[in-house]
């Protein structure tokens, strides 16, 4: 497969204007658990040209049930491992990596990236983020998650707009203290929706 044979096969599913603004973007994951490993794959099946993967930890056994790593990569950091699995399935997205925990004096590695998704799975770690980006990058956009743990229903998964440009995906309910289980249909949900988010900035599609 060249990389002109993927791309015709891209454009052939979603119109050749249309892949090439996914072409041309450029969007930092934070965190690669069970969303942002999620979210990843997405955009880069999706065709969009620069991935940008944030994390300090490595792939451990309770990964598994939810996140897009194999057996094989226990004990990887997560960024090598996602960066392999991406360069398996689309060869021609550019994945920059960064094996380092994002916190408030850092938050100037997301300076040339567009759109920033959330994906921590911790609350402080999370309106860290959301409030730091927002403050010292207002003109990004912000896909954020809030709620997916438990056997809840998967109608409750939604995407709200919260302002201009912070989206939160999820059914801002759900809390996995209090479930106690995290599942991948759920999980993969609301990162399908953050994904799926990513893609509607991207295309001009905004949520009202």
């Amino acid at each position: 497969m060249t990389r002109e044979d993927w791309f015709r096969a891209l454009e052939q599913r979603h119109s050749a204007d249309l892949q090439e603004r996914f072409s041309q973007a450029s969007v930092a994951i934070c965190g690669l658990g069970g969303l942002g490993s999620n979210v990843a794959m997405a955009l880069a099946r999706a065709g969009v040209g620069t991935l940008y993967l944030i994390d300090f930890d490595r792939v451990d056994i309770s990964n598994l049930n939810r996140q897009q790593y194999k057996a094989s990569q226990l004990g990887l950091y997560k960024t090598e491992a996602m960066k392999q699995n991406l360069a398996e399935i689309t060869p021609y997205c550019k994945v920059m990596i960064n094996t380092v925990k994002l916190t408030e004096d850092n938050l100037s590695l997301l300076g040339d990236y567009e759109i920033i998704c959330e994906c921590f799975d911790n609350a402080e770690c999370k309106a860290m983020l959301v409030n730091g980006t927002a403050e010292n990058y207002p003109e990004k956009y912000i896909v954020a998650a809030s709620g997916m743990s438990g056997l809840h229903t998967s109608n409750k998964i939604r995407t709200r707009k919260l302002g201009q440009r912070i989206y939160l995906c999820g059914d801002g309910e759900s809390d996995v203290q209090a479930d106690g289980t995290l599942f991948a249909p759920r999980v993969m949900l609301c990162a399908a929706h953050q994904a799926n988010a990513v893609l509607r900035i991207i295309a001009g599609k905004f949520e009202v």
